[in-house]
């Protein structure tokens, strides 16, 4: 697989509060080939909010799709999550195991 292709897959990640929630956003991307896969992240985080240091646990989803599908992917997250203000952050994935970026492409659906 070349580099041009490669860029095409992204990663995102989207922090949810509440288990149920996480695990509702995550079927709905994988049920509508929006992702091939999300990974489900019990973690704790600290971040201002309001004026406010806040300490609380959340749920990190590791989302694998392709580039051309996040805006899907996000306007989808925003649906369907209950935060004020979600995130819903990609990065690109340079390099990766050809057989498993030919699984993501398979499984996402195209625009």
């Amino acid at each position: 697989m070349n580099v041009n292709l490669m860029s095409e897959f992204i990663i995102v990640f989207v922090t949810v509060g509440k288990e149920p929630e996480a695990q509702t956003i995550a079927r709905t991307l994988v049920d509508e080939s929006i992702a091939a896969c999300v990974g489900i992240v019990r973690q704790k985080s600290i971040y201002r909010w309001k004026g406010k240091i806040v300490d609380d646990n959340e749920f990190l989803l590791i989302v694998k799709t392709k580039h051309d599908q996040f805006s899907k992917l996000r306007d989808t997250v925003l649906r369907l999550h209950s935060y004020e203000v979600p995130e819903i952050i990609s990065i690109e994935i340079q390099q990766g195991h050809t057989t498993y970026l030919e699984w993501i492409k398979e499984n996402v659906e195209t625009g």
